[in-house]
């Protein structure tokens, strides 16, 4: 290992300073982990990203990053900017942007998301609903995403 002396004495505040000016870090890097060994009941709410690979029961949002590690279980309803799952989830997801599922990855409730990408062997019980598409029914009237109510006569028949 090579030492080398500095030619000019730096202060700490000149040393602060530069890590400060050389640090790229944003508000969006903050992060909320709940361990392997915590268990959180309740609403759980962050405005940064949240990592979890402990379990959550009740709750959770946050408007940026959720990550669920391999193992980690989720018993709420999800609402985030985004999220990568690769452990469980029971409960509604609503993702604003993309979601993604690794092959571990197992969630059981409806998913609302603009974007979803699965690996093979993720498994998805419940209803995908993804903006953007328009559905017309019998009648010629466009419902999005096929959430349109019937009526009573549309009900009873039979095709």
């Amino acid at each position: 290992m090579i030492f080398q002396k500095r030619s000019s004495p730096v202060s700490v505040e000149n040393n602060l300073a530069e890590l400060e000016a050389n640090d790229t870090r944003t508000v969006d890097d903050v992060e909320t982990v709940v361990g392997p060994s915590v268990n959180v009941e309740g609403d759980f709410a962050s405005e940064g990203n949240i990592v979890v690979k402990g379990s959550v029961a009740g709750s959770v949002r946050t408007s940026k990053h959720l990550s669920v590690e391999q193992g980690a279980k989720i018993l709420a309803n999800v609402r985030a900017g985004s999220a990568q799952v690769a452990g469980e989830v029971r409960g509604n997801m609503k993702i604003k942007d993309i979601l993604e599922l690794a092959s571990t990855a197992r969630v059981v409730g409806d998913v609302e998301v603009k974007t979803l990408t699965m690996e093979a062997g993720a498994l998805v019980y419940g209803k995908i609903m993804m903006p953007g598409l328009e559905v017309t029914d019998k009648a010629g009237r466009g419902t999005k995403n096929g959430q349109g109510k019937k009526s009573e006569s549309e009900e009873q028949t039979v095709v």
